[in-house]
């Protein structure tokens, strides 16, 4: 429960505004990559729903489970929502939401029970880091491709492009942000993006906004998703993708954070994560209600702890930030692509860098792991990587004489992986 017991609301709010400068990037970003020409989805209408994603699951993060994480739309989720499901396939962004949020749904029934526990244990390290890199790398492409650095050929399919005034701001960028990550400013992310959008606006690049403030656009988004088209049974692998996602990624940022911030109990345990998990699955299927991808816990919310932040005041005030955030949209509306291209590399090459936990000797690990991860970026699909990296791992467990050390639940997420594949083609 939440109390003011032996808190220090100073350190708390400190602690909270340090978190929400990590993360305030997304409010810009999120709705760039929703509102990608082509989704049909508005810019205006995703920034008020990437808003609402960030305050009530940050806000229930903090009054219910009493933690200071905060939550927000996930990255790779937005560009898998994007690029994957209604670019890729041609969904309808209404029905993509709708499986969003029967994705959530799921999650929260297995969050409810110790089910969602067994399920991430059976998951190997060796596929989630091989799913991270593969996000990673997709990330970054869409970066480089938002900033013409990268472009489409006929021939090769993509090619390097001219280095033209954006191109040329966003390698500025990226050096810029790597040099304020390197000395952990809170800013790294949220800098960039304001320095490119002044400098583009200033070099005519970027047109002059029209206006500094709007009132929350709720009519265009809110509640538009389409429940009943998303549960056609060609979208289940795609729904059980992101639910898997959404699984093990918000394990492995409670555990890593907790650990890494020595959030940790008697036991060596985080304190109060089936609460965690359970405010993470409703923030996953209440996004699409508010019209955006899944919302998920943030590893940004490590800056908070590491300055203090020990209880759900952090999250109350890191949502309490939020709130300005709803009219901003006219100034959001006028960041360029290539403004957000460093956040999109560095987020990327953050999330690759786990492939250091990978065990390059044993092929039976690292094979899977490398499927997984460059078929993400190779076929725009999440999707794919997952399925075709659960099947190749207990295959080749099976052959090399392993198979004894494959968990029951793995081989039934296996084969579900099969019946998946064999539906989604």
């Amino acid at each position: 429960m939440l109390s003011r017991k032996g808190v220090d609301l100073k350190t708390e709010a400190i602690a909270g505004i340090t978190t929400f400068f990590t993360m305030s990037y997304i409010v810009v970003v999120n709705p760039a990559i929703l509102a990608t020409p082509g989704t049909g989805m508005p810019f205006n209408g995703v920034l008020t729903a990437t808003v609402l994603v960030c305050f009530f699951g940050t806000l229930l993060m903090g009054l219910y489970a009493n933690l200071p994480f905060a939550v927000a739309p996930g990255m790779g989720i937005n560009a898998f929502f994007t690029f994957s499901l209604v670019l890729g396939k041609q969904i309808p962004w209404q029905t993509a939401l709708g499986m969003m949020f029967w994705s959530g749904v799921i999650t929260l029934v297995i969050s409810a029970t110790p089910l969602r526990i067994w399920i991430a244990q059976a998951i190997p390290q060796s596929l989630r880091v091989g799913v991270a890199a593969g996000i990673g790398i997709f990330l970054t492409f869409i970066g480089l491709k938002n900033s013409g650095i990268i472009v489409a050929d006929p021939a090769t399919l993509v090619k390097v492009g001219k280095l033209g005034p954006g191109a040329a701001l966003s390698i500025v960028g990226i050096f810029f942000s790597a040099f304020l990550l390197q000395r952990k400013s809170a800013l790294a992310f949220l800098a960039p993006i304001l320095l490119l959008t002044i400098l583009g606006v200033t070099a005519g690049l970027v047109p002059t906004p029209t206006a500094l403030v709007a009132a929350p656009d709720f009519g265009s988004v809110f509640l538009k998703l389409d429940i009943w088209s998303a549960l056609a049974p060609a979208l289940w692998p795609a729904i059980l993708s992101l639910m898997f996602t959404d699984l093990f990624d918000s394990l492995s940022t409670f555990v890593g954070v907790a650990h890494a911030t020595n959030f940790i109990d008697k036991k060596g345990e985080m304190p109060r994560m089936k609460e965690g998990l359970i405010v993470d699955s409703i923030s996953s299927f209440s996004a699409g209600v508010f019209g955006s991808s899944s919302g998920t816990t943030y590893i940004e919310s490590a800056s908070g702890i590491e300055v203090g932040g020990r209880t759900g005041w952090t999250s109350i005030f890191t949502a309490l930030c939020f709130l300005p955030c709803f009219f901003l949209a006219p100034l959001a509306g006028s960041v360029p692509g290539f403004a957000t291209t460093p956040v999109l590399v560095l987020v990327g090459a953050l999330m690759f860098r786990s492939l250091t936990e990978l065990k390059f000797h044993a092929l039976e690990d690292m094979i899977p792991a490398y499927l997984t991860m460059v078929l993400i970026p190779l076929t725009f699909s999440i999707t794919q990587g997952i399925l075709w990296g659960f099947v190749s791992h207990v295959l080749l467990y099976v052959l090399c004489g392993r198979a004894r050390e494959v968990k029951p639940t793995l081989y039934f997420i296996a084969l579900l992986s099969v019946f998946l594949i064999g539906l989604e083609h």
